[in-house]
């Protein structure tokens, strides 16, 4: 084996980070759990019959009980109902958010707020769509400030005051503003003692965003333990670990899942083999790519081939050339340049195969190198 003082680094791919990018989902910004996206033409609806059962009281106790989204909340809903002047301006509020007319939901809204005869039902009435306004003319930061105040007013049914506080904590996510999001996120959980795995899942992507993927990786993992075959969660605990550091046991999911024949995506068996890559386990990282390719699932690219590629260089640093050239020659025709080529050819010309050698130099050459001069000192040009 040529002593590699006297061959250019064989490819740069091997510095390149390997860590497998999984973005931790959150929920859309503003969606309201039960009731769709903030501002939804079916949200406009519901709260137009809303409004008209309020003003006209017609919502029995039963009623509320049965519909109650947060059964196990602490809180004890108000009387929610406004009448007299109060009831006209929240129709008319009503009225220009079914028109979408933002700025007019707003101007509305804030004059609501600021009647010192208006109740606290209609104020957080008209601060939470006054939220919604916000959050369509794009202004998040304004968005939270009047959900916050309709929190604040304490004067919704529960319903609709969790849905906004749940809302108040996608919206201060949206804004990076990680601590608060949490801090209203806990709030929420704790007073609606609600168990539902999409706010369990929030909450760790909050988590992992903030720096705490060992947090969110716990979060993760218990969710998984009760859903051993939701792959959006395994991959969720998998980029958790990851960030946190805890390779093999991001690593220990994802064997897990190909045992399972769970994995059904090229990213997830890509995830899969790079992090045994990155774990030396070189070996199994080529028989999870060789089985993604033999199901169909792994195609031949331009990205297997520099992870091909990858192996191949650490073959060749841990002397087996054989191995090497091996790897080169599979990665070399699915590359996006002839860099696997040229690679090869000093490979085969240092193993003394000159006219292989000149061949792979050639298709180098063809493919197109950074040195060219190398390719050509190769073919004795």
């Amino acid at each position: 084996m040529t002593n590699l003082s006297s061959l250019r680094p064989l490819t740069a791919a091997v510095a390149v980070a390997l860590l497998a990018a999984f973005a931790v989902p959150v929920p859309t910004a503003h969606a309201q759990s039960g009731y769709g996206e903030v501002g939804s033409d079916s949200m406009r609806a519901r709260r137009a019959k809303r409004l008209k059962e309020l003003g006209k009281g017609e919502e029995t106790k039963q009623q509320a009980e049965a519909a109650a989204l947060y059964p196990e909340a602490t809180r004890e809903s108000p009387e929610a109902k406004a009448k007299g002047k109060g009831l006209k301006a929240l129709q008319a509020l009503q009225e220009s958010f079914e028109k979408q007319d933002s700025a007019a939901v707003i101007a509305q809204a804030d004059a609501i707020g600021a009647d010192p005869d208006a109740s606290a039902y209609e104020k957080a009435f008209a601060w939470q769509l006054a939220g919604n306004a916000s959050a369509d003319l794009g202004d998040e930061a304004k968005a939270a400030d009047y959900f916050k105040r309709a929190i604040d007013a304490n004067g919704l049914d529960n319903n609709s005051h969790y849905q906004v506080m749940y809302n108040l904590a996608v919206v201060q996510f949206g804004l990076d503003r990680h601590a608060e999001a949490l801090a209203t996120l806990d709030r929420f959980l704790a007073e609606t003692k609600s168990d539902k795995p999409e706010y369990q899942a929030f909450r760790a992507g909050i988590l992992a965003n903030s720096g705490q993927g060992d947090a969110a990786a716990q979060i993760y993992a218990d969710q998984l333990a009760k859903n051993p075959d939701d792959m959006k969660l395994r991959m969720n605990a998998v980029a958790a670990y990851q960030a946190a550091d805890q390779f093999d046991k991001a690593n220990a999911l994802l064997a897990e899942a190909q045992q399972k024949g769970l994995l059904t995506e090229s990213n997830q068996y890509r995830a899969l083999y790079i992090g045994y890559i990155n774990d030396d386990k070189d070996k199994e990282a080529l028989a999870v790519i060789d089985d993604g390719v033999a199901k169909g699932v792994i195609q031949s690219s331009p990205e297997l081939a520099k992870d091909l590629m990858v192996l191949a260089q650490k073959a060749y640093y841990a002397g087996s050339d054989a191995d090497a050239v091996a790897l080169y020659r599979r990665a070399a025709p699915m590359a996006a340049d002839g860099e696997a080529y040229l690679n090869l050819a000093r490979i085969l010309q240092d193993q003394g195969k000159a006219t292989e050698a000149s061949a792979a130099a050639q298709s180098a050459l063809d493919k197109g190198v950074k040195d060219p001069a190398d390719a050509r000192s190769i073919l004795g040009q």
